[in-house]
This record gives C-alpha cells, sequence and structure tokens, in this order.
C-alpha cells in the first residue's frame, strides 16, 4: 500500500496525538511501506593493502531486495577497511595508496608510543577514517543512483584475511 507524503504526514501527526513516538509509530495504514533487507558479503583481497570494486555485488543485492525506491548503505564490518564512492580507475587508485601513505604511514610497533594497540596496523586504522567508514546510496526505480563514473569501491588497510561487508537495502 502507498500513502502520499500528505497521508503519511497525518498520519504521523495522530499517532504522535494519540501518545505514540513518532518513529514507532504503529499505524496499521504505514505498515508494509517500508521493506528492509541485509545481507553481509565477503572480501578476501590477498595483499595487506588494495581497492575492490563492488558495484556489481551490490546491484545483485539490490535485485535480490526486490527494492526499488530507498537508500542502500554499504560499510566494511572492520576497522581497518572502507567503502566510499569514486572512479574504477587503476591509477586513481595508485595515487590513493601514494597519497594515504605520506597521511598514514606505515610504522613499525616501536614508532608509535607505548600504548599500541598490539600490531603495527595503526596506520590502517587511520586510513579507514582517511577515506570513510560507509558509503549511502540513493536507489530510484530499483538502480543506483549514480553520477556518470561513480562506482563502490571496498578499501582494504589490512588484508590476507577475509573481511566481511555489510549491505542494508531501506526502501519500498
Amino acid at each position: 500500500m502507498h500513502v502520499s507524503d500528505d497521508g503519511l504526514n497525518a498520519e504521523l501527526l495522530r499517532c504522535r496525538t494519540a501518545g505514540a513516538k513518532a518513529t514507532r509509530c504503529s499505524c496499521s495504514e504505514l505498515e508494509g511501506i517500508m521493506k528492509t533487507y541485509r545481507k553481509e558479503i565477503s572480501v578476501d583481497l590477498p595483499e595487506r593493502q588494495g581497492f575492490l570494486n563492488i558495484t556489481s555485488t551490490i546491484k545483485e543485492c539490490l535485485s535480490e531486495s526486490g527494492i526499488t525506491e530507498g537508500f542502500v548503505l554499504i560499510n566494511p564490518m572492520h576497522v581497518t577497511s572502507s567503502v566510499f564512492i569514486d572512479d574504477e580507475e587503476e591509477g586513481l587508485y595508485r595515487h590513493y595508496q601514494v597519497w594515504l601513505e605520506k597521511l598514514a604511514p606505515v610504522l613499525s610497533v616501536g614508532e608509535y608510543s607505548d600504548e599500541v594497540i598490539g600490531e603495527d596496523i595503526v596506520d590502517a586504522h587511520m586510513k579507514r577514517h582517511l577515506l570513510g567508514r560507509e558509503a549511502l546510496v540513493a536507489v530510484t526505480e530499483g538502480r543506483l543512483d549514480f553520477g556518470t563514473w561513480e562506482q563502490i569501491i571496498y578499501g582494504e588497510f589490512d588484508g590476507q584475511r577475509r573481511k566481511r561487508v555489510l549491505v542494508k537495502i531501506i526502501g519500498e
């Protein structure tokens, strides 16, 4: 069932005045408007650091979800990797690696401080923060709503083992 914006606002107002919290409105007229989809995908890069275009996998998830209007959130479930939107370009990846190494160089454990985390991965944590934790993409008419060259890129900064990426799609 589809409720127009005016109808939805009226229902939320009715729920609020009836004492319900706006974020937890249980009006039957609102049930079924929004669907959710969740999937964990695996990424296993052979190198310690690298980039992987995961756009086609996210498109498969979107197709599986049946959602045609909404949003898809993609985030790695590890603190040493990143998901971001950019161009699919090997030269760009090499520039990212040089830039990231200048901003957050790999250092030996002793070069950080007495309060190290036990491994030489502090740089991987910093690189993740520089490129961001997640990507959020609009879904329009069943497609990822991208600009001309935009792709979903997974960035790994402490690889050589399997990692998980969460795909959460919300919409109708």
